[in-house]
Parts: C-alpha cells; structure tokens; sequence
C-alpha cells in the first residue's frame, strides 16, 4: 500500500473515531432529565447547560485557532471554553440568567460542528487525536454529574458484566502480594516527525524508568466491606453510601441498593490516604502501581497487566458500565504477579501528586493541559473505572483530581515495605 494510501486510511479511522465519540457524549447528554439543565448537582462543577456547549467549543476553539480561522460566536467561544476546578470552598457563583437557552446551545454546538466537519481534510492528526479524547474523558466525568443528581435516573440497561464469582473466596481481599524489586518504566517515548497513529497528553512524556525496592500491595482493592470496618471506627462514610436504620446502601443512578461488601469503595484522596494509615500502610507510589500493574517475574513488563491482548469485557469492568463488580471477579484481568483489577471497576488512587516527567513539554496548542495542575493539590490515579472509555486503557494514561473530590469512581489498595 502507498505512502498517500496508508495515510488515507489513517485519517479515516480517526474521523470514525470523532464520529464515534461524538455518539457517545451525545448519548450521554440525553440523559439530563427536562428542567435541570440549569442544576449544578456538583457544586465545583459548571451548570449541567456548559457540556452541551462545551465540547463542540473546545473543538472549535482548538482548530480555528490551528488554521487562522474567526470566531463563530465570539461570546459564546469564551462562554463554552474551559471547565472549572476551584480550590476547596471556592465555588463559582454564577446565576441561571448568565447562560444561554438550551436551543441556542444546542444551535451553537452544531454549527460549530458543521464548521468543523468543512474543514476536515485540513485538521492535523494530532488535533482531532485531543478532540477525541477530551470528548472522551467527558463521557465519563458527565456521567459524575448526573450521578449526583438527587433524582434517580432511567439509564440504559448494560449487557450482564463478564464476571466470576466463585473466584472470589472469603478474606481473599485482605490478602497482600509481595512484589520484587524492580524497575517501572513511566510514561511514552517520544518518535521523532511523530506517528499520526500514536497519542499521548503532554503530562504523558518523556519515557524514563524508575527503581522501585520489594514491597508488599494488596491483592484486591480495598472493598466496601473493609472500608465498613473503618468507618465503624469513627470515620466518615464515603459519598456514594447512604445508612438507613442499621442497614448500609449504595446510591445506584436508579435508587439506593444494599451496600455490596465485595465490591470497591469509592474514596477522596484524603479518605484513602486516612484508611490506609489506620492499618499502618500507606498508598503506593505511581512507580509502585506501575511495578504491580505491568511488571513481571521474568524481568520484562507488559502492555496490559493480562499481557497484550486487545482490552475486552473479559479483562475488566471498563468502558461505559454504570455500577462496580466484585473485586476478585474478573481474574482473566489480573497481573503476572496476580493482583486483581489494576484496570477497571475503579480508578486506583496513589501517593504520587500530579506533576510533569522529566523533559516535560507542554503541548503549543494546549498548553494549559497539564501544567495547570501542577500545583501540589492534584494526585495520580491509574487504571480505569467502570465508566472510563476503553481508548484510555493505556500503560501511559494519567488521570488526576483534588484530595478531597468525592465524584470519582476512585478506588485504591494499600502497600507496605
């Protein structure tokens, strides 16, 4: 095949991909149920409203920008430009009457679209490769929102999880593995004049290993039922639990159900980081989960912790799921060192706070990316949560939040030396 062919086909792929993950945020947005689109169910958030602009406008703001071209609705361009992420009790303070109808949103969004799709054939790879994944990302972070939503809502019914529950036996959670010294190799290595078929975020460069002494990881995520312990302790339930009499539950998006001992707790940083020092542990290290995840006895490390087979529903809880599953029940997902779910059913918590690799670059059409982060007050989670689409199953992929944001489908499991 030519040079021209083979890029032909490149291209065509990325534009399904586009194509694709527009469906997906569409699909999502149809769930606002009528009259909420002003409710902000997550006080640092923006307005339910701001998504139904929002990630046309990144589009266009990031592609006109690329090729000179002019604003489309310049107010509107800014409006729709950029989430928010407010330091603890700082919240925005916008009122109803600053926004937009939802009808001129939704004709904003799709003349911006429009615009878009004219100029196609002119758009770098790269560029559509961040259109992409940030659409991608608020598949998921939307469907945080609409999860706090005080209202159940009638999501779709999902296929039936890929699941083994008889490989889960009793206290096989509270098991540790212990994992020999080694070396974690830690983010992509850059290909000069790049590869329009290969992606990466800037916070996601420059390939380095790291040395990481023997230690000792949990084999499962901390579960509901560990965590329970604790909070009979004195500490404070997690957000998505709820306490009915004596009886615990978990908020469901379609109502409270019981509280499943088996499956994840979903935490803040600062919860987690409390659990793990009140069983004289600590979190692990970005390098430590990436030792757990990828490493193997052998020496060498692996593209997924099952190996190198293309991710499935057989290798985890990932990809546009609504609830967790059991934590020991997707053993065809686990390590070489047999840990279980260091991808799916809960993002992983660690102790690492976000900041840039060495030879950092922030990328020139979105600089802000990463480095705005930067800040001592973000941390690192890895893996994937039920929601996270499958695109963001990579070795690479950093995801980070603020301690004490209670949203996230964040799991964690604890280490000792």
């Amino acid at each position: 095949m030519s040079t021209t062919a083979n890029t032909t086909s490149r291209m065509s792929h990325v534009r399904a991909d586009l194509a694709q993950a527009r469906r997906a945020m569409d699909a999502v947005l149809t769930l606002v149920p009528q009259g909420q689109w002003l409710a902000r169910p997550v006080p640092e958030r923006h307005r339910l409203l701001f998504y139904a602009g929002h990630v046309d406008a990144f589009d266009w703001n990031l592609i006109r920008s690329s090729l000179g071209l002019p604003a489309h609705q310049a107010s509107l361009d800014r409006l729709f430009a950029f989430g928010i992420d407010p330091k603890n009790g700082d919240l925005p303070d916008d009122r109803p009457a600053d926004w937009p109808s939802l009808r001129d949103t939704v004709d904003y969004a799709r003349t911006v679209r429009r615009k878009i799709d004219d100029v196609m054939a002119d758009i770098p790879p790269v560029l559509l490769h961040m259109a992409i994944e940030h659409r991608l990302m608020h598949v998921e972070t939307f469907t945080y929102l609409l999860h706090n939503l005080p209202a159940a809502l009638p999501v779709p019914a999902e296929p039936a999880p890929f699941v083994s529950p008889s490989h889960f036996r009793p206290h096989d959670d509270e098991m540790m593995v212990r994992i020999p010294a080694g070396t974690a190799t830690l983010g992509q290595r850059r290909v000069e004049n790049g590869d329009p078929e290969r992606f990466g975020w800037d916070n996601e460069f420059d390939c380095h290993s790291v040395p990481v002494p023997a230690f000792a990881i949990d084999r499962c995520k901390v579960t509901n039922g560990r965590y329970l312990k604790f909070v009979e302790a004195g500490a404070e339930p997690p957000h998505f639990w709820r306490r009915r009499g004596r009886a615990w539950y978990w908020r469901t998006f379609t109502g409270e159900i019981p509280l499943s001992p088996e499956w994840p707790v979903y935490v803040t940083h600062r919860e987690a980081t409390a659990y793990a020092e009140w069983t004289g542990r600590t979190l692990p290290t970005e390098a430590q989960y990436h030792r757990a995840a990828y490493g193997t006895p052998e020496g060498h490390e692996r593209l997924y912790p099952w190996g190198s087979q293309v991710p499935t529903p057989s290798h985890g809880n990932f990809d546009g799921r609504w609830n967790p599953v059991g934590v020991a029940s997707t053993p065809l997902g686990d390590s070489a060192f047999g840990v279980t779910q260091l991808v799916g059913n809960g993002w992983e918590w660690t102790s690492t706070a976000f900041a840039p690799f060495p030879g950092f670059d922030p990328h020139p059409c979105y600089p802000g990316y990463s480095a705005a982060f930067f800040d001592g007050e973000h941390f690192v989670l890895k893996g994937a949560s039920p929601a996270t689409p499958v695109r963001f199953i990579r070795r690479t992929f950093r995801n980070w939040f603020r301690d004490r944001y209670p949203y996230v489908y964040a799991s964690f499991r604890c280490v000792e030396p």
